[in-house]
């Protein structure tokens, strides 16, 4: 195992974002305006002034190992040997040069725990089901990752060969993001038959509404559910944005849907995502737009029900103990 300097970490710190990509990654830089910078995979994610910000997730910093780490999802010594070795071996997924085509990316999955425990205590106490937990354990959706124990959600193509993972710190930290190499064409998604697809933007919000069916209804896995991996837009903006890449590639593979059902966040980002897609979309599919009737996104929702469902109990519980 590498180990590396108090000298050669604060090294490595020196090396801001918009530099490591010019160096190794230019296919991935996309010039914004001026001196305003963002990537090809995150629109949301700006680079200017020595510094970076994904607005869409709520935060930034300074230096390619913040980047790395935090948004790519990379191992701390691996991002320092990405960044200290002056032959840049790290992982290149675009390549301007070859005739402004873009290449097949490269899935660099974060290393299995042996086991899941902390992922499963995580989102359950969330409110997700454990069914519906270790369910998505079983089909190899979802794995707790080393060193950091995070829950890595992933996507596959039509092959069956992993092509997307996302990444959410079990922790309290807010950290988050989709794994070096990630094509969000095959973002984490529930494969079902059915003429209704159901959309999120993230996938602990999919899990969340397929936990609320089957509080319902008894089954949650009736229909296909696909997230987005988070939308974007402006404060202010209300431009049409482009149809994500996750929902046309979901519904290539599903040509009997006829019925979109948009579950997006309830904040200005999701609605007007929402609207963007629905008035895109409305000639070709019914639209059901649907956001969380209370909260912020699904998974406020459900926490909102079972906070709900536990005062029930508690009361019968009193009531109970009176008698």
């Amino acid at each position: 195992m590498p180990y590396y300097t108090d000298e050669q970490i604060a090294k490595a710190r020196e090396m801001d974002l918009l530099t490591y990509l010019r160096l190794h990654d230019p296919g991935e830089l996309v010039h914004v305006s001026g001196n305003e910078y963002c990537t090809m995979e995150h629109d949301s994610l700006k680079i200017s002034n020595g510094k970076w910000n994904w607005w869409s997730r709520g935060f930034g910093g300074a230096s390619a190992l913040d980047y790395l780490v935090k948004v790519k999802g990379i191992p701390f010594l691996q991002a320092m040997g990405m960044i200290l070795d002056t032959e840049g071996k790290s992982p290149s997924f675009f390549d301007a040069q070859r005739q402004g085509k873009r290449l097949e990316k490269r899935l660099l999955l974060p290393e299995k725990s042996s086991s899941n425990d902390q992922v499963i205590r995580y989102l359950t106490g969330r409110g997700i089901d454990q069914e519906v937990i270790e369910s998505c354990i079983q089909e190899r959706l979802l794995y707790e990752s080393l060193p950091y124990h995070n829950c890595i959600f992933v996507g596959y193509d039509h092959k069956q060969v992993p092509r997307y993972a996302c990444f959410r710190a079990t922790g309290p930290e807010k950290i988050m993001g989709d794994a070096a190499g990630s094509d969000k064409r095959y973002a984490f998604r529930i494969e079902r038959a059915g003429s209704t697809i159901h959309v999120f933007e993230s996938a602990i919000d999919l899990l969340s509404f397929a936990t609320i069916m089957k509080q319902r209804t008894g089954e949650w896995r009736a229909e296909p559910m696909v997230s987005l991996g988070g939308v974007y837009a402006s404060k202010g903006c209300t431009n049409q944005i482009k149809l994500p890449v996750a929902l046309t590639k979901a519904l290539d593979f599903h040509e009997d849907v006829d019925t979109i059902a948009l579950h997006l966040d309830a904040d200005f980002a999701g609605r007007n995502a929402a609207a963007s897609i629905a008035d895109q979309l409305k000639p070709y599919y019914k639209i059901r737009n649907e956001p969380p009737p209370i909260g912020k996104d699904c998974n406020d929702y459900l926490q909102h029900l079972r906070q709900r469902e536990a005062r029930i109990m508690g009361g019968r519980v009193y009531d109970t103990q009176r008698v």
